[in-house]
């Protein structure tokens, strides 16, 4: 009885930790997919709307280290529910307004809150602090929720913004996010604290200024964290926010650039969860190491693609392989390297160095297309910071040195 109910509480933990992430990530992909719209519709520049991304991912970043650090102490449903209830306002708001002030504030403060609760390090540390074999697979299916959902979700989208407005689109997000609440408040396990006694210990005895100091200066961390500012730059940043947008330009329509993005989204998943069961079976650095080397080769493709549909189809399968493939393998590092018992405070602020590079790359992106009208800059920029990224993860060992994880618990 034991055993199965611990299968019951895995299987909904993954299962909603799922869902959620993918009607949260859906709503961020949502505006690269509407910005042609709302230039020309209400005239907005490509530097405004890239600025709004930018400004969200930073308020993600914000959040992201103080939803982590709840999910140490409380469990991931209360942080999960509240970040759906921030996702559902903002959206309602956001679909109701044309000034571009309330439409920064709906999406960049309040649609942004729930971004930054509804995230992969909160369900990451859900599945470390519940799950006890196979962590890395069951990490890899859970917060692969964050691309693959949108498979389905975006395409969808897209033909609600072709046959009606993009308004819509916003509203039916909005009602997504409260069912998938229901079904949280109905259905996700409470949290039973099951990290390994040493680690509950030293975190329950700990000020929150003594877990900083001593995640900080873990050399573990540090790669760790660069890595993924980089990860953040060449994902959320220049794909999440200009690959619709770029697609448009290539001479794409929305349809064809919402499929080959929601095919990226589907190769994402099983590239999530194929990197989450090697994570439980290979040298995890040298995993990550390739992954971030791969992605790079990736982008050469993107700034080939011209008018030719098939090539971008064929960079939205590779890059898909290698998008946030990188999230499990990072999980278990985190786990391994710093302690499970802040895992959620130190991947928190793991992410919020992902969204500060994310903001990066979207704004970034933004100017450069406003003064060259192209993103080849912005390609080959990430072609070589993900490169670099590659070689410092090799730094890393696969095991930790037991008194470094320790101190680091």
């Amino acid at each position: 009885m034991q055993i199965s109910e611990m299968n019951r509480t895995t299987s909904l933990i993954i299962g909603l930790s799922f869902v959620a992430l993918a009607v949260t990530f859906s709503a961020r992909a949502a505006l690269g997919l509407v910005m042609p719209a709302l230039e020309q519709e209400l005239g907005w520049t490509r530097s405004f709307t890239s600025g709004v991304a930018a400004i969200a991912l930073l308020m993600m970043a914000l959040i992201a280290p103080l939803g982590g650090r709840l999910v140490d102490k409380k469990g991931a449903r209360a942080i999960i529910l509240c970040g759906l209830a921030f996702l559902a306002l903002g959206c309602f708001l956001i679909a109701a307004t044309s000034n571009p002030i309330a439409f920064l504030v709906a999406f960049s403060g309040i649609a942004a809150v729930g971004f930054g609760l509804v995230a992969t390090h909160v369900v990451s540390t859900a599945v470390e602090q519940e799950v006890r074999s196979n962590t890395g697979l069951a990490t890899g299916i859970a917060t692969s929720g964050s691309t693959g959902g949108q498979f389905i979700f975006v395409p969808l989208l897209a033909l609600l913004v072709t046959a009606y407005d993009w308004r819509l689109a916003f509203v039916t997000i909005g009602f997504g996010a409260l069912l998938v609440m229901f079904c949280v408040y109905r259905w996700f396990p409470r949290h039973q604290n099951n990290v390994e006694a040493q680690d509950r210990n030293a975190t329950n005895d700990k000020t929150l200024r003594q877990d900083l100091a001593a995640i900080l200066r873990l050399p573990a961390f540090q790669i760790l964290f660069w890595s993924f500012l980089i990860c953040g730059y060449t994902t959320s940043g220049v794909i999440e926010t200009h690959f619709l947008p770029y697609a448009a330009f290539c001479g794409f329509g929305p349809v064809p650039s919402a499929t080959a993005y929601g095919l990226l989204s589907a190769v994402n998943l099983a590239g999530m969860i194929l990197a989450g069961w090697l994570t439980d079976r290979m040298n995890r650095p040298l995993l990550l190491g390739l992954i971030y080397l791969l992605r790079g080769g990736t982008f050469v493709i993107l700034i080939n693609v011209g008018a030719s549909f098939e090539t971008l189809i064929f960079f939205s399968v590779l890059f898909g392989l290698v998008d946030y493939s990188t999230i499990p393998v990072t999980a278990s590092l985190i786990a391994t390297h710093v302690g499970r018992g802040v895992m959620g405070l130190a991947f928190g602020l793991i992410s919020a160095g992902h969204q500060v590079g994310a903001a990066l790359g979207a704004y970034f992106g933004g100017i450069l297309f406003d003064i060259y009208a192209r993103y080849d800059w912005v390609w080959w920029s990430s072609v070589w910071l993900v490169v670099f990224a590659g070689f410092v993860v090799f730094l890393l060992k696969d095991k930790p040195d037991p008194q470094t994880a320790r101190s680091g618990a």
